[in-house]
């Protein structure tokens, strides 16, 4: 337990495998209530599969994942309700092509959370403006930029009030300006206090916005940091190794 009490995220004991591949081995992890922790590692080192088994959207071979201090069950009604706790925003947008911005952002609560129609909407119209894109509202996915249809996808996430929002490589598929717009709404809701995991190869951001770095080979935690500790002084030769080939780019 930490010092906050009950842990917002918790895995104990998470084993994963595709096959014969071993990819998480016996993950721990708490975070506490409005953390940001950032998932740096190498390709194949098991990050995505990571964020990804947080809402079971991969099974897991063996441990508990509890969000809030609920676990979470294999599947059914009571995983789709402890989910909809749980905002998870992937590399590819997955926004709906067919509808507008703004009916992508009030679905969820609309049919999920049985929002009022008058409620969904207004919150909808607040989130795209947090994001910096209210003046899109009626345009559809295709319309828009990568880096707008990111903010989107963030919006449509926060419209559900998650507990946790989870962020798997937000940026990589991104045009190298477009990442930035992405960073900052995502450094604004770190900065008010939302309890985040990122996956993502932007240093800048782990830096800037993370409070823990949790450093992955793998399938295992191979360090767990402040920033400021992992990025000057990494404990691992594998960490050492990492950044030696990411900085000096």
């Amino acid at each position: 337990m930490t010092a906050t009490g009950t842990p917002m995220i918790l895995m104990s004991g998470v084993d994963k495998h595709f096959g014969e591949l071993h990819v998480l081995k016996d993950v721990n992890i708490e975070v506490p209530k409005g953390q940001v922790v950032v998932v740096l590692g190498p390709s194949g080192s098991g990050k995505s599969t990571l964020c990804r088994a947080i809402n079971r959207l991969e099974p897991i071979d063996r441990g508990t994942i509890a969000i809030d201090g609920e676990e979470l069950p294999a599947e059914g009604k009571a995983l789709a309700a402890l989910r909809a706790d749980v905002g998870m925003v992937f590399q590819s947008f997955n926004l709906f092509a067919h509808k507008t911005i703004f009916e992508n952002v009030t679905l969820a609560p609309l049919k999920v959370r049985r929002s009022g129609k008058a409620e969904a909407e207004k919150k909808a119209l607040a989130l795209l403006d947090r994001v910096g894109i209210a003046n899109q509202k009626d345009k559809y996915p295709a319309q828009l930029s990568g880096g707008q249809q990111q903010r989107v996808a963030i919006a449509r996430a926060l419209a559900m009030d998650p507990k946790v929002m989870l962020f798997d490589e937000p940026t990589s598929a991104l045009d190298p300006e477009m990442v930035n717009e992405v960073l900052d709404v995502m450094t604004s809701l770190a900065r008010e206090g939302m309890t985040m995991l990122v996956v993502t190869h932007e240093m800048g951001f782990a830096r800037r916005a993370a409070n823990r770095v949790l450093f992955m080979a793998d399938g295992e935690i191979v360090e767990d940091a402040a920033p400021e500790a992992f990025f000057s002084a990494p404990s691992s030769d594998r960490a050492k190794d990492f950044l030696g080939k990411i900085l000096t780019h």
